[in-house]
């Protein structure tokens, strides 16, 4: 089990997981559209998108992972827990059942259990994101799971066209809103591009990348969405993360949503835990 999960240690499990948080929405099944689009504008298209997106207080849903890296497939079965604009929590489990690793991502700080080796992690973004070496924070984070746009972020860069049987809004310039810079944060710049679903206006696609910055892409496509309590929620998507050369590839289902149950967030580090710096 241990050279199985390897890829679940140190560093390498902090970007794993990280990269595993990057969840977006999906798409439901639909008709087949056969007419053209009709053409919208920008505001019209970004007014629609942040209609759909997806709001509660507690989500709750059991998952399957099918991570390939290196050519190595590793199948993972899981939990998540969200505290909407508080707590995203998630257990990782092999196909025994036990539990190998535990991540809880807060508002400013970050916790990793290895229970393989024995380790923790606790650190604020900053860190997260020297070693990435690139700008993340909660509000990312929580945004591409649930399929919604970035709250903090400009919207004046957008362009709209259409792609298909899809709506697209793309910027090559997209910075984070003034207000919520920290005083020490260097706004990094977003490539971005979304593809919308034209029957609800969820996103169907992702594209992003930082600006000069052609190393570390994101693709995410999203095949299956769920519709509860009066939104769509995330049930099936696939995403490729490029980085330095290397490319992974995530599948994540998603079962068993609850909506707006109270939930609970257990993270204890036993004694005998290792701190990872």
């Amino acid at each position: 089990m241990n050279k199985t999960f390897s890829f679940i240690s140190g560093k390498i499990a902090i970007l794993s997981l990280l990269t595993l948080l990057v969840l977006a929405s999906c798409v439901s099944k639909r008709k087949l559209i056969k007419q053209p689009l009709k053409e919208y504008g920008e505001e019209f298209l970004i007014e629609k998108m942040q209609g759909s997106q997806a709001e509660f207080e507690y989500l709750s849903a059991r998952c399957n992972i099918s991570l390939l890296s290196n050519k190595v497939r590793t199948e993972l079965k899981g939990q998540i827990r969200m505290h909407y604009d508080s707590i995203i929590w998630i257990s990782l489990s092999p196909a025994l059942g036990i539990e190998v690793a535990r991540l809880m991502v807060g508002y400013d700080s970050i916790r990793f259990l290895n229970r393989l080796d024995k380790t923790y992690f606790e650190g604020d973004y900053q860190l997260i994101t020297r070693f990435l070496g690139t700008s993340i924070d909660f509000n990312m984070v929580q945004a591409l799971m649930l399929g919604n746009d970035f709250s903090y972020y400009e919207n004046n860069t957008f362009r709209a066209s259409i792609d298909g049987y899809n709506y697209k809004l793309s910027t090559t310039g997209r910075k984070k809103l003034r207000k919520y810079l920290k005083q020490s944060e260097t706004p990094d710049i977003l490539v971005q591009s979304l593809w919308l679903n034209p029957e609800n206006y969820r996103i169907n696609k992702i594209h992003l990348k930082e600006f000069g910055d052609e190393n570390k892409r994101l693709h995410i496509e999203y095949l299956k969405h769920e519709y509860l309590e009066g939104h769509f929620f995330p049930v099936r998507l696939r995403l490729e993360v490029y980085q330095q050369n290397q490319r992974i590839e995530i599948m994540i289902d998603l079962n068993s949503i609850e909506i707006n149950k109270p939930q609970t967030f257990p993270f204890k580090v036993p004694d005998r835990y290792q701190k990872l710096k």
